[in-house]
């Protein structure tokens, strides 16, 4: 695919018309912090500091919940997602980001 694909939480992309509806996509992505992680987010809640190193994670998370949402629209044909969401949840000390969207096709 040439053009870069449109990725947006609205039903209709501005200056754009969808031409086709192919299904909608998902993307899963879960993260597990860990021992060390989880204790320096007990010390950072109590000092009042932010902890990069769980924030870079949940970046990476959400991204790669996001890139695989995308890459089933791309192997769709679809050019773009809309009415995208993006969910969390904590199961059994596991964040899961999942990612949801109507793949389609714009002109």
């Amino acid at each position: 695919m040439s053009e870069t694909l449109i990725v947006t939480t609205t039903p209709t992309i501005e200056g754009k018309q969808i031409v086709e509806y192919k299904e909608i996509v998902f993307g899963e992505a879960t993260f597990g912090p860990g021992m060390g992680t989880e204790l320096k987010g007990i010390v950072a809640a109590f000092t009042g500091k932010r902890t990069g190193g769980y924030e870079n994670k949940l970046l990476e998370t959400r991204f790669a919940a996001l890139e695989q949402m995308k890459s089933q629209a791309a192997e769709l044909g679809a050019n773009a997602v809309v009415g995208v969401d993006v969910d969390y949840e904590f199961i059994d000390n596991v964040l899961m980001i999942s990612s949801s969207g109507t793949a389609v096709v714009v002109k």
